[in-house]
């Protein structure tokens, strides 16, 4: 499985797994201030890789 979300990079099986985990947690809730948290860290998160990838990327320039 490739991922189109992350610019053609591909995704390991592990990271697939837990995206799959992800996917069906978020569907299994129903609660909407739960679903308001989950979407607030997973922001965190996504911004928080995008901070380290760029810091990874400059030290290697």
């Amino acid at each position: 499985m490739h991922s189109d979300l992350s610019g053609g990079v591909e995704l390991s099986i592990g990271q697939q797994f837990e995206i799959e985990r992800f996917s069906r947690a978020i569907d299994a809730t129903a609660d909407p201030a739960q679903l308001r948290h989950l979407a607030k860290q997973l922001l965190q998160a996504w911004h928080t890789q995008k901070a380290a990838t760029h810091w990874v990327t400059n030290q290697q320039a």
